[in-house]
């Protein structure tokens, strides 16, 4: 296979070609004049007219790449006005045989492409797309419905057998009797056009609810016919009842227990303003995130309430604020600080858009600012928009547009986009493992940075051959070099010199018959190592956690090979992995790797700083209940133990 072949395969076996056209190639072509065929809009892309718009989009910086591919033209663009005549006829060649089947042009758009630094969970968009998916909570509106409808009612059913008790029998007008049946026949033809009207509510259908108990014996009386005697004690029973609890309608206790009901249920539903909150994100980039979305949060203005009947003032609730929220667009720390992100998931899905403008720096550094970075810029953001195979950073390099725009490689920015992401690794969940997602980012960042760093992800064995993993072995001997004499080694029992020893020799498998040894006899609820495909360091959690525990799972890399050193202290990492590890919802799996990363912080702070956070612990331990505190105290005892040497 000849070096053209190779280069080709590289990108485009893996695509998967789209026969039919999209919207902005048909308009592209009727703009241009050409049939609507990609191989038509290629060959007019490489003459004047179509080399002076991908011009104009690398200035404007306003197109979106929905694919890796996308960039190739626009590439070719650049070095036809860099003067690079020859690499873009050779950029050319390669792209020609696919011109029928690939798209190689951008995405227009009427915003300016690529941001620096920032990152958002979700675009604004897609935070519409939710708030206009919530719909009225049925309990709500049926409270709504009982405040607004059937309290008033029941106030004026108590109202007319009060004033029956009342009555005296002298009286001008119409005889008691006959005034008395008329407002009863009327009450009751208002309950049934309640009843038909507002059907949410079936408090008043229970025969045995006060309400109905007054309806019945209502019915009694608008026909005119004498109340049994069991009725009329029933009756006289829930009258005197709903008085005791209430007060009389019209008394200043039921007075204020009504107005403060009617406040209530004159709150709008979280669907109505969820409604208006969209509305307000309709005129905003669908694409992009928000830099203040205070600026659509704040309550119902005038005007608003004016056009849409919500009552002005009202504040947005937090259900809906957390949708719109999450379309922050600020660096990850912020994103951290606010509890936008909340676990090392979102934080590696992140990273393409708040790395983007660091690594575009590593293929042509000399290039500070202008088209060119940010369409790398681009190229590395819209990975959120790529299949996940095309997300792997490390494969952009290897493509032959970019490498034709940026033949040389420099590692700095990389290394400096591996240390950061390490940094929000370390930092921002000190008592939680990093997500298979983050470091399979980190191996990525390290392989452009050049770093040949030992990091791992499961299974540990393969369940085949039954034999450790190769990637095992680099991580324990990193775990050695770090731990060794430190309270980590002691704590947990390890013996590092005859780690590393393994690790160098590569003894697999006296590294996975110490991991057995170290979990013991298998017990309840573990895997019997008698089944014929059992492999412990695949099938055995409690294998694999001593795997984890020797190895640290990956904090060792971490700290030894990327060089990272917390802002804040290892000292304040061991705190807030103490924090994780006595919460109430820990549970004992979660808790334990809490514990392992407090006494891995623990061992790399100086003396007087281990003995500042035990007496920390112990202090926090005093205020725990009795429970919590009980379950960590042989943990802390040994901590301190392991500390003494």
């Amino acid at each position: 296979m000849n070096e053209d072949t190779t280069q080709r395969t590289e990108w485009a076996d893996y695509r998967h070609y789209r026969p039919v056209l999209q919207p902005h190639e048909r308009e592209a072509a009727r703009l241009a004049g050409v049939p609507e065929n990609r191989r038509a809009l290629f060959a007019y892309s490489l003459t004047g007219p179509g080399i002076a718009r991908l011009w104009s989009l690398l200035d404007s910086g306003r197109y979106e790449l929905h694919a890796p591919e996308e960039a190739a033209l626009l590439c070719v663009a650049w070095l036809v006005r860099e003067g690079e005549l020859d690499a873009a006829a050779e950029l050319v060649a390669l792209l020609e045989p696919f011109a029928d089947r690939i798209p190689f042009a951008p995405h227009p758009t009427d915003r300016p492409a690529a941001g620096t630094g920032s990152a958002h969970v979700r675009t604004t968009g897609e935070a519409a797309r939710l708030l206009a998916q919530r719909r009225p909570n049925a309990a709500v509106a049926a409270q709504h419905e009982a405040l607004t409808v059937w309290r008033p009612f029941e106030d004026e059913l108590l109202a007319y057998w009060l004033r029956q008790a009342d009555t005296s029998s002298a009286s001008s007008g119409p005889a008691p009797a006959d005034l008395a049946r008329t407002q009863g026949a009327a009450l009751l033809e208002r309950y049934e056009a309640l009843t038909a009207a507002h059907p949410l509510t079936g408090r008043h259908r229970d025969p045995k609810s006060n309400t109905a108990v007054l309806l019945r014996a209502l019915s009694e009386s608008a026909a005119g016919r004498e109340l049994p005697p069991h009725l009329t004690g029933l009756l006289r029973s829930c009258v005197a009842s709903m008085v005791a609890r209430r007060g009389r309608p019209g008394s200043p206790e039921h007075t204020r227990l009504r107005l403060a009901q009617a406040r209530q249920a004159a709150q709008p539903a979280h669907s109505e303003l969820a409604a208006l909150v969209r509305d307000r994100l309709a005129p905003l980039d669908p694409d992009s995130g928000l830099a203040d979305p205070d600026a659509v949060l704040g309550p119902v203005t005038v005007e608003e309430a004016g056009q849409t009947g919500l009552t002005s003032g009202t504040a947005v609730p937090p259900a809906v604020r957390a949708v719109v929220t999450a379309a922050l667009s600020a660096p990850p720390e912020t994103l951290l600080a606010c509890g936008v992100v909340t676990s090392a998931e979102p934080l590696a899905e992140l990273a393409p858009q708040y790395l983007g403008a660091d690594l575009a720096l590593a293929w042509h550094p000399e290039v500070l600012d202008g088209p060119l970075r940010t369409l790398l810029t681009e190229l590395y953001q819209g990975s959120r928009r790529f299949n996940p195979y095309l997300r792997r950073f490390a494969r952009y390099p290897d493509l032959p547009w970019i490498r034709a725009v940026s033949p040389t490689h420099v590692r700095e920015p990389a290394h400096a986009a591996l240390r950061r992401l390490a940094f929000l690794a370390l930092e921002a969940f000190p008592g939680s493992d990093p997500s298979s997602r983050l470091i399979q980012q980190l191996v990525e960042l390290a392989q452009e940075a050049g770093i040949q760093a030992s990091f791992f992800l499961e299974p540990f064995a393969d369940n085949y051959t039954r034999t450790v993993t190769g990637k095992l072995m680099p991580a324990a001997r990193v775990a050695a070099d770090l731990l060794r004499g430190t309270p980590y080694e002691r704590y947990y029992g390890i013996d590092y010199a005859a780690v590393r020893d393994m690790a160098e020799a590569d003894d697999r498998e006296g590294f996975g018959r110490l991991c057995v040894e170290r979990a013991g006899p298998p017990g309840p609820g573990r895997p019997q190592a008698l089944k014929p495909t059992f492999m412990p360091l695949v099938s055995d959690p409690v294998v694999i956690e001593q795997a984890m525990t020797l190895t640290t799972f990956n904090l060792a890399p971490l700290v030894h090979e990327v060089g990272v050193t917390p802002r804040a202290g290892w000292d304040a990492l061991a705190r807030g992995a103490f924090t994780a590890a006595r919460r109430r919802s820990a549970t004992p799996k979660k808790a334990a790797r809490a514990w392992r990363h407090l006494m891995f912080h623990l061992s790399l702070c100086d003396t007087a700083r281990q003995a500042a956070v035990l007496d920390w612990i112990d202090a926090e331990s005093a205020r725990l209940p009795a429970s919590t505190a009980a379950r960590l105290a042989p943990m802390v005892a040994g901590a301190r133990r392991a500390t003494r040497g």
